[in-house]
């Protein structure tokens, strides 16, 4: 094998265009998933503090920025809404003219391919925060899967495209699955939030869905971060359920667990990009302590270096004006 000097490896980094030709991982549009805030009323943007640039808004202005995403090329958005009123058992979630239903219904009359997403949980419908139907400060398992599925219901029935349970209860992916498939909507893919870990990362979301929870925390129902063989199980346990798209959130600080989901099973796998790490890199930036778009643009590719075919970011909007300046 040849060595120093006739082996010299910067030899394909002198010229950018051959840089670019032996690139091993590219990011594309095609990769980007956009969250977004839905809230009920008229004429509504407000931005979250702790999230510059992220705003919870009114479903008009909702759909004006869903044909914006669109024409940016971005191919898919997930939607998180706040009712109008939240109650004990989440009502609003599975309500047939909630918040994120009547946003499905209109961002699918007024967009030509967008591909919707809705999250379903109940933890922005309830008024303790909590994700689920509670015992006192137990979160019931099954209940609350019940009611899980009476969401998922109501979201593929206002047109959603996809259906993304981030709830963590056991064999809710089971349910929802089977629920869709007898009432006809077999050709939905459900994204499951397979390995989602109890983060501190989440804390802006928790400021822009307003699912802070009144008590305790969610380490009940949410990974431990310490474990890795266990986000397998977790993983499997999806899949074999019917899971067509597995999840593992937080991103950036879990890429060895997206490569040993994406290793392992060979699945479609997304990976979020979350609040805190959004909040993080905005933060430094506006301080001017990093160059924000460099290292928003290194997260980016990390994440879809360890495997994720897909990535949740709120970045989504910034990242495809990048790509589109920089063809």
């Amino acid at each position: 094998m040849a060595t120093y000097p006739e082996k010299r490896l910067r030899r394909l980094r002198y010229n950018p265009t051959v840089r670019d030709m032996i690139r091993e991982t590219v990011l594309t549009k095609n990769d980007l998933i956009y969250p977004l805030f839905a809230v009920p009323g008229k004429g509504i943007k407000n931005e979250v503090k702790s999230m510059p640039g992220v705003y919870q808004m009114s479903i008009d202005v909702l759909v004006e920025e869903c044909k914006e995403v669109e024409k940016l090329g971005i191919p898919a958005v997930i939607l998180f809404g706040i009712p109008e009123h939240k109650d004990e058992v989440g009502s609003g979630a599975y309500d047939a003219n909630g918040i994120i239903q009547q946003a499905v219904r209109a961002i699918k009359k007024e967009t030509k391919k967008l591909v919707v997403i809705t999250d379903v949980c109940l933890c922005e419908y309830t008024s303790h925060g909590h994700c689920g139907v509670l015992d006192g400060e137990r979160i019931l398992n099954d209940e609350t899967v019940d009611l899980l599925v009476k969401e998922a219901i109501s979201h593929a029935e206002a047109g959603a495209d996809i259906i993304a349970p981030s709830d963590m209860m056991d064999g809710r992916i089971g349910a929802i699955r089977k629920a869709l498939d007898e009432k006809g909507f077999y050709e939905i893919p459900v994204m499951s939030y397979a390995v989602k870990y109890a983060s501190g990362y989440y804390g802006p979301f928790r400021d822009a869905a307003e699912s802070t929870p009144a008590f305790g925390d969610r380490r009940s129902h949410q990974m431990d971060i310490a474990n890795t063989n266990e986000a397998l199980r977790e993983a499997e346990s999806d899949i074999e359920e019917g899971a067509d798209i597995i999840m593992v959130k937080p991103a950036g600080a879990y890429l060895d667990i997206i490569w040993r989901v994406k290793e392992k099973f060979q699945m479609p796998t997304a990976a979020y990009q979350v609040s805190g790490e959004y909040a993080m890199i905005k933060a430094a930036g506006r301080n001017n302590w990093i160059d924000e778009q460099r290292v928003m643009l290194e997260s980016l590719m990390a994440i879809k270096r360890a495997g994720a075919d897909m990535i949740l970011t709120y970045f989504a909007k910034e990242v495809a004006k990048y790509l589109d300046a920089n063809k």
